[in-house]
């Protein structure tokens, strides 16, 4: 029964996060997405074609995702299913943490190409790491400032994610955690990463190259 249980709260985290919330957005204005900007459907692709007012929207659904997943879905599972209490807690958060993340990175809707899930991932170190979130938010803040790069902001607070994590002692389960999320944001982020080193990557506020 706990198998099932686990396997219940990774599909349900999964199909939460696999809403492509920048798509329907942008559908709803008669755009796609997927063939404008830098074709993702995330929400930085989404400021820079549809502007503040939408990416903003996407990207408070996209953390909410997040946030929702780990704090309200694990939770409710370790309370009212049968086998599982509040003891297990954890582990069910860690379920539904990589279930949301993969979802939004791979929605099943859109043949599982997504979002790079820096704002879910956001949303979940909301909810199990709300000190580290709060270190990683400031880097991003000051390397975007420096740079103007959101690429190379994410990929900075993706590094600064499992350092946080160790440096304030967290369990090895959740440095584990920390460590994949991390791995996973700076996998997502290989093609910026590449643009980033060629000099043809766009700053935020410039038109796209």
């Amino acid at each position: 029964m706990e198998i099932l249980g686990y396997c219940g709260v990774g599909l349900g985290a999964y199909l939460l996060g696999s809403i492509p919330t920048g798509y329907l957005v942008a559908r709803v204005k008669g755009i796609d997405i997927r063939s404008v900007g830098s074709g993702n459907i995330g929400a930085t692709n989404v400021f820079r074609i549809l502007g503040r007012k939408s990416g903003i929207v996407v990207l408070g659904v996209d953390a909410f995702k997040g946030w929702f997943a780990v704090w309200f879905l694990a939770s409710w599972a370790a309370r009212h299913i049968a086998g599982f209490d509040v003891g297990q807690l954890d582990y069910l958060r860690i379920v539904a943490a990589f279930g949301v993340v993969l979802g939004h990175n791979y929605t099943c809707w859109l043949k599982f190409k997504g979002g790079k899930g820096v704002a879910t991932s956001a949303g979940v170190l909301m909810a199990l790491f709300p000190v580290v979130f709060v270190i990683t938010l400031v880097v991003w803040l000051i390397v975007f400032a420096l740079s103007r790069y959101v690429s190379l902001a994410s990929i900075s607070s993706a590094i600064a994610l499992p350092v946080a994590a160790w440096a304030l002692g967290s369990s090895p389960r959740m440095m584990t955690v920390a460590t994949v999320m991390s791995v996973l944001a700076i996998y997502k982020h290989k093609a910026n990463i590449q643009r980033l080193l060629n000099g043809t990557e766009n700053r935020m506020g410039a038109k796209s190259k």
